[in-house]
């Protein structure tokens, strides 16, 4: 995922944080990594590529990009997209 990321967008910053574990125990989650849960990540990416567009532009983007890991197992992504200089 963020190798992927990095390619696309170029960022000054990123960040993947794994929060599989705090969903152990919901239904159908049988834990973090290392129990084939790998399910939820944080994303907070700051890039150039994002000036100029709406925030469901960026998030599409992102989304549109890890196609297939949604198809894969991931099921959730909490997205905080930025372009430089934005809080």
């Amino acid at each position: 995922m963020e190798e992927k990321l990095t390619t696309a967008f170029a960022p000054q910053f990123l960040r993947v944080i794994d929060e599989s574990h705090e969903h152990a125990g919901h239904l159908g989650h049988p834990g973090g990594a290392g129990h084939g849960g790998e399910t939820h990540f944080r994303v907070e990416i700051v890039a150039e590529r994002f000036s100029g567009k709406s925030r469901v532009e960026r998030h599409r983007a992102v989304n549109d990009l890890l196609a297939e890991q949604f198809a894969n197992g991931v099921h959730a992504l909490a997205l905080n997209l930025r372009a430089p200089g934005e809080k």
